[in-house]
């Protein structure tokens, strides 16, 4: 590797990390703001508790968008597909008496059915994704209306409820932390093997530790803020789970590097010998999948299931991997962006919820944020 590129990686690697701590920055100022003016009621337990469930459906849906953004595709229809597949879930279960198995399965099934249409349409018919997935956002929302007649459908399973209303017990939590903290020291082991063994750093083990001291101390802040209250939400866990699947597949896996390829310049990722097309389905299929767990979540969590759940939902996902990092042209953004983007837009919804912002300025401040975000990112590319 040349000097000049080893100068370009080191710098793409610092920008990525600036960026990282700019937007922490930002989300630290954003929970004081609130705090202070809400006569200290949001950095309460409770309301933290609160906040990362209403973190839970975007930051899911935001992963699997991510990496159709990466791709240099976007969805528009994760809103109306939400619906539909929540929508079918509280049908399978409530009107046509099916278990929960069958519910959960027809939901993330439909999901994913209609990612493979809607990348298929994309891929070998080259339609723009935009496109294809504005059809989706209105076809789909009236798919729904049809099967539930514009009815709101109760559902009365509590095992199911549970997806989205449930607490794992205080201890539970603090024996998942102890196994995110090994986690977290056995990959600063690693790295610091990989690095003597590759000649690419002394391996300085103390280091990688200190490095990991933040992570942990995140953790153990984490467990114990929910355990102060009632204890780590089912939603919230689903939505590490899935953060952490997100992150391997694009830091560890062939094809999360084949969608950066294909995002930052699909011509010559196809002359690479990579199956552009193949991919591109695969990543919508992946979307639909998490959509459906979110489908689930968000219905579970409310309790019924309305044909208008979800409207929305894909700009809250669009904005947050936006305001994380990710550019909309593809072949740049990380999962932690995209989670960190939810979580940010999550606080803003319940800070002005708190003070009682009306919604036409809720929804200006959002707009303004997520055009203020692409605006910069515009700037950075140009730079």
């Amino acid at each position: 590797m040349s000097e000049t590129t080893e100068e370009k990686k080191g710098f793409k690697i610092e920008t990525s990390a600036l960026r990282a701590y700019t937007m922490l920055g930002a989300l630290v100022i954003i929970w004081l703001f609130f705090h202070w003016q809400t006569g200290g009621i949001f950095l309460t337990p409770r309301n933290l508790s609160n906040l990362m469930l209403q973190t839970s459906v975007t930051g899911i849906i935001a992963v699997g968008m991510l990496m159709v953004i990466v791709s240099g595709n976007i969805d528009l229809s994760v809103g109306s597909v939400l619906g539909l597949a929540g929508g079918l879930a509280a049908i399978v279960l409530t009107n046509w008496g099916y278990g929960l198995p069958v519910a959960i399965l027809a939901a993330i099934g439909v999901a994913v059915l209609i990612g493979i249409i809607q990348g298929s349409l994309t891929a070998y018919f080259n339609i723009p994704a935009f496109i294809v997935t504005l059809g989706g956002l209105l076809a789909w929302r009236g798919a729904i209306k049809g099967l539930s007649q514009s009815e709101t459908i109760p559902i009365a399973d509590d095992t199911f409820k549970q997806i989205g209303q449930g607490y794992i017990e205080p201890m539970a939590g603090w024996i998942l932390a102890a196994v995110a903290i090994l986690a977290i020291l056995y990959f600063a082991f690693r790295r610091a093997k990989a690095e003597k063994e590759y000649g690419i750093g002394d391996g300085n083990v103390s280091r990688e530790i200190i490095k990991s001291l933040l992570p942990i101390c995140a953790v153990i802040l984490f467990i114990y803020v929910m355990n102060s209250y009632v204890g780590v939400p089912i939603p919230v866990l689903i939505l590490l789970a899935v953060a952490l699947v997100g992150f391997f597949i694009t830091n560890n896996t062939t094809f999360g590097r084949y969608l950066y390829a294909i995002g930052g310049n699909a011509d010559a990722a196809r002359l690479s010998g990579i199956n552009n097309r193949a991919n591109i389905v695969k990543v919508f299929a992946f979307l639909g999948a998490l959509t459906g767990i979110a489908a689930l979540i968000f219905t579970a969590r409310v309790g019924s299931a309305a044909p208008d759940a979800g409207v929305l939902k894909e700009l809250d996902a669009i904005a947050a991997c936006v305001i994380g990092g990710a550019s909309l042209m593809g072949g740049r953004g990380t999962v932690f962006g995209a989670c960190l983007g939810a979580l940010i837009m999550a606080s803003l919804d319940n800070g002005m919820s708190l003070l009682n912002v009306r919604d036409f300025m809720q929804e200006l401040t959002k707009g303004a944020i997520l055009v203020l975000a692409v605006g910069l990112d515009m700037i950075g590319r140009k730079s």
